[in-house]
């Protein structure tokens, strides 16, 4: 099926206006954690950086991600708890006013959580319109979207998780500048996640989760670059 913007716009648009409105009356959801962000550019606006990082809790936890890939130099602007609608809203504040060499993201399994209605698809579609978003705004600008990963929390929820990374890694092949970055076979053994790159929530990991997000990342990137 060829990808419909204005399509998939409109129904994303109707999710946001459903989900920001029960929100909370005054600011939408994540409010807080983005202006921290703008008044951080404000004081002093990022100027040595390379790679744009976005998402959700897994970037926001990574708290040695400058020392793990200095190379790419990377800024990091996702904020916990945040699902695809959510960067989408936000997307002028947390990309579109960076100038980035690249951008790595990892978002989508924070929609799956947030209700069973939720389906790889549903994520998938999600995704195209954040992408799409961004490719009106960096249309060369190289973008890498990690997979959803396997953890012991939400392992119920695999099938939707594992559907979702099979569509978005087969439109990723399609489009120019655009990788997908496997890291669930990594994270999984003996047909489970392995618990001990987990924190204690069996949700976020550690420093051995990051050592495999780290390697997977720099593979890929160096790939590109060759």
């Amino acid at each position: 099926m060829k990808f419909n913007q204005k399509f998939f716009n409109a129904i994303i648009c109707f999710q946001m206006l459903f989900f920001y409105t029960i929100g909370d009356a005054q600011n939408p959801p994540f409010w807080n954690d983005v202006q921290a962000f703008k008044k951080q550019d404000d004081m002093a606006m990022p100027m040595h950086y390379k790679t744009l990082f976005i998402g959700s809790s897994s970037f926001t936890k990574w708290k040695t991600l400058e020392q793990d890939l200095p190379e790419y130099l990377p800024l990091n602007r996702a904020f916990g708890g945040s699902t695809l609608l959510d960067v989408i809203w936000y997307r002028d504040d947390i990309i579109n006013k960076y100038h980035p060499e690249r951008i790595v993201m990892y978002c989508g399994e924070n929609d799956i959580a947030s209700s069973e209605t939720v389906t790889g698809t549903i994520v998938f579609d999600r995704f195209k319109v954040l992408y799409q978003h961004i490719r009106e705004k960096f249309p060369k600008t190289d973008v890498y979207y990690i997979s959803l990963k396997p953890c012991p929390s939400r392992w119920s929820m695999r099938e939707r998780m594992m559907d979702a990374n099979k569509q978005i890694k087969r439109f990723c092949k399609k489009q120019k500048h655009t990788y997908f970055i496997s890291i669930w076979d990594q994270m999984h053994k003996n047909s489970k996640p392995i618990p001990s790159i987990f924190l204690e929530d069996s949700l976020h990991m550690n420093a051995k989760g990051y050592e495999i997000w780290t390697k997977e990342i720099r593979k890929k990137i160096k790939i590109r670059r060759h």
